[in-house]
């Protein structure tokens, strides 16, 4: 069976704002979970005083998150629509996320903003937009939720002030709300709007969230580009060799290239590439592979090194330049503090070298140069070394590899985007 075009897509919002809740409600509707799991999901939430959170326990599969009533680790599940299939990432409402987000084999093609028609935007209906536009994703549907509530009573006034609310919040950070993002009503709870259109309101004309999900553009594939492949793990497989995994993000990879792997600084020729446990002859972005090189040693490489032509190798840096948001860091920044980095799939130890400028974070314009410390919620232009080799290029150049998320404490303190790179001599 020809496989459906593939979308990455990624549910982000306020805590509580209905994410899960309109996620479950998505894959009861295309087929994936049953109505006889809804309900037995009900009678427990009922049972441990959490009604109406059954469609949410569908997505949070773990015990403890169910006791808490919170999304805590990043979930993947898989449906259809007419024309696509989807591999939704539910985005816990919580600040993990952004390392599974930029550090997890998907990388977001487009995102479901969930906002309350009720409480209207929140701090993290805030720095979710925020950090949207900061790691690139290039389209959102804004889904305002809870049309169904008490003080809500499906609206059409309070969907349009709500509407209003967050376009001005996504202009001011950047994004062209005519062509990059869809807003529509919905009650994820009561079934409104999300596969057909809801009788509680005669006033909305548009999509349902259903088509607008198919109205959803697949970004072209950078074939054009030299290959960036990270590595994510490496094996041992008998009768094969070494087979180094990971997932093709710009470029091909075909049988008989000869490519490198940096930092380690191996190189040799591809033998075999395989995916899906098939033998396939080349590897295009988004193909996730196992692929085997003439010559290469299971100790030779290793996670978080990234696989490219000889003739045009990713770049190891020396220092960066980047854009940072800071998301949650419980006192503040200053030049000196070193944190650990993920980019692709590496974790590396860096350095805040300068703190170069405080940007306004509605406008990015300047709003501070050489400022000495950085909070949560600034938005800054600094300069990073890395404690050890790291593989990073300009976000321009090939996104996949230009952006990161830098944590600490067992929390993601900020994420970013590399504006500029100054090469480490090999």
């Amino acid at each position: 069976m020809a496989q459906k075009p593939h979308l990455n897509l990624v549910f982000i919002g306020h805590v509580d704002h209905g994410k899960s809740t309109t996620v479950g409600r998505i894959l009861l509707d295309t087929g994936y979970i049953r109505q006889e799991e809804i309900d037995k999901y009900r009678q427990e939430a009922e049972a441990k005083g959490k009604a109406t959170f059954e469609f949410a326990w569908v997505m949070d599969e773990l015990k403890e998150e169910r006791e808490r009533g919170v999304t805590i680790d990043i979930a993947h599940r898989r449906f259809d629509s007419q024309k696509y299939y989807f591999t939704i990432i539910d985005a816990p409402g919580h600040r993990d996320f952004v390392k599974n987000m930029i550090t997890g084999t998907s990388q977001a093609d487009a995102a479901v903003l969930v906002v309350s028609a009720a409480e209207g935007i929140q701090e993290q209906t805030r720095e979710h937009i925020f950090l949207s536009r900061t790691l690139g994703v290039p389209q959102v549907i804004v889904a305002v939720n809870k049309m169904d509530r008490q003080e809500v009573q499906y609206s059409e006034a309070k969907y349009n002030a709500v509407k209003e609310e967050v376009t001005k919040l996504l202009k001011n950070v950047g994004f062209k709300v005519d062509q990059q993002v869809v807003f529509l009503p919905i009650s994820a709870f009561k079934d409104d709007n999300i596969n057909k259109a809801s009788p509680n309101m005669p006033w909305w004309k548009g999509p349902t969230l259903l088509q607008a999900l198919d109205n959803l553009v697949i970004p072209p594939k950078p074939t054009d580009k030299p290959l960036r492949l990270p590595v994510q793990d490496v094996y041992t497989i008998t009768g094969i060799g070494t087979v180094p995994v990971g997932r093709v993000e710009t470029g091909k990879l075909k049988v008989g290239d000869k490519v490198i792997f940096v930092p380690s600084g191996k190189s040799g020729e591809v033998k075999s590439i395989e995916m899906h446990h098939e033998a396939v002859q080349e590897a295009l972005p988004g193909d996730n592979i196992g692929f085997n090189v003439r010559g290469i040693d299971k100790n030779d490489i290793r996670r978080g090194d990234v696989v490219g032509p000889v003739s045009n190798p990713p770049t190891v840096v020396e220092s960066f330049v980047a854009n940072i948001q800071v998301l949650n860091h419980p006192s503040v920044i200053t030049a000196g503090y070193t944190p650990v980095f993920h980019a692709h799939t590496a974790q590396v130890a860096c350095e805040f070298t300068e703190l170069q400028k405080r940007l306004d974070p509605k406008t990015g314009q300047t709003a501070e140069e050489n400022p000495t410390s950085l909070k949560t919620g600034d938005a800054a232009v600094v300069k990073i070394t890395p404690k050890r080799p790291l593989v990073l290029e300009k976000y321009k150049d090939f996104p996949q590899l230009g952006r990161f998320a830098v944590r600490d404490m067992g929390q993601t303190v900020a994420a970013g985007v590399v504006v500029e790179v100054k090469k480490r001599e090999q």
